[in-house]
């Protein structure tokens, strides 16, 4: 479908249901990002990602392996936003750029229990849930348990729908998140 089907709403075009949460996107942010622009359409889509990100953010994962779910899930994806703006989020943490490089490119990680999340991340993906033996138990090992396997598919559950209506609207690079492009993003959008 071409991205010219879907509006990039400002609080005043946003459909009423949608408003009161892009402007508290704003708020959060200090500017409304263009996938919640597009979001807005559908205020459902909007506000059940922005929830179930928020119960995603209080699982059991720590801050770091949620971060390494959502890059999986964004890399798999191909979702050039998302990349960028979670890359933003490391980076803003202090996370070591070769983590974050290894992140970015798909390749492994250099701490084992990392690789270990990001291996079962892309099991998840890859065979629908139905993870194979192997590498659950290399992922229980790791020091996981059997809760954080479910925290993993709570994770990919929220990435795809992000990652899906991004890539469905053709969101663009917010300029804010344009030192953080991922190589497939198109040019930032204006403003």
């Amino acid at each position: 479908m071409p991205s010219a089907a879907f509006t990039a709403h400002t609080h005043d075009t946003a459909p009423a249901a949608a408003q009161p949460t892009i402007e508290g996107v704003r708020r959060k942010f200090g500017y409304l990002p263009a996938p919640v622009a597009l979001m807005a359409s559908s205020p459902q889509l909007l506000k059940g990602f922005l929830t179930i990100n928020g119960i995603f953010e209080q699982c059991g994962l720590d801050q770091l392996e949620r971060e390494v779910v959502v890059l999986t899930v964004a890399t798999r994806n191909e979702c050039h936003v998302c990349v960028a703006m979670h890359t933003g989020t490391l980076t803003g943490q202090g996370v070591d750029p070769v983590l974050i490089g290894a992140l970015r490119s798909g390749t492994p990680l250099p701490e084992a229990r990392l690789e270990a999340l990001r291996l079962f991340t892309l099991a998840v993906l890859d065979h629908r849930g139905a993870v194979p033996d192997d590498v659950l138990r290399a992922f229980l090992a790791a020091g996981y348990h059997p809760g954080n396997a479910l925290d993993v598919v709570l994770g990919v559950g929220t990435y795809t729908i992000s990652t899906f209506a991004n890539r469905l609207t053709d969101a663009p690079l917010d300029p804010q998140l344009a030192d953080h492009a991922w190589p497939s993003s198109p040019a930032p959008a204006a403003g």
